[in-house]
């Protein structure tokens, strides 16, 4: 899905975590079933790590939580408890983006697609998540 690149602000709910990444107007966001994933309901797009910056002051407020393999970092606010980004295990290249903590205005099409996370090692080949992280 092609559009222009632009600057998106955004981050949790409380403010306290914020960043500011460089994607397109248009995204796709992916919906994961994985037990993380379904119990949080997030759902996110995937940028290259390069295109993702985190504000100075908000690395104070976060925490991570990492399981199974232990290559997905799954950070949160501190304080109100958002994920607003993460380290996805797909893409140990890019930052996934809760596309919901985008702030509004900047995002003008959000296409959802469906992956497999409980059956992940097939789903992810089948999808080309993985590419989401390349420039």
């Amino acid at each position: 899905m092609d559009s222009e690149i632009v600057t998106h602000n955004g981050g949790c709910h409380c403010q306290k975590v914020r960043w500011q990444v460089h994607a397109p107007t248009r995204i796709v966001a992916w919906d994961c079933n994985c037990s993380d994933c379904s119990m949080r309901r997030n759902t996110h797009f995937i940028v290259p790590s390069e295109r993702f910056t985190l504000s100075e002051d908000s690395e104070q407020f976060l925490t991570t939580y990492t399981f199974g393999t232990h290559t997905a970092k799954h950070t949160f606010c501190k304080v109100c408890g958002i994920t607003s980004f993460y380290h996805p295990r797909s893409n140990p290249d890019g930052v996934a983006i809760t596309y919901t903590c985008v702030d509004p205005g900047t995002l003008t099409h959000v296409e959802i697609k469906q992956i497999d996370g409980k059956n992940w090692e097939r789903s992810v080949n089948l999808s080309g998540i993985s590419s989401c992280s390349k420039v």
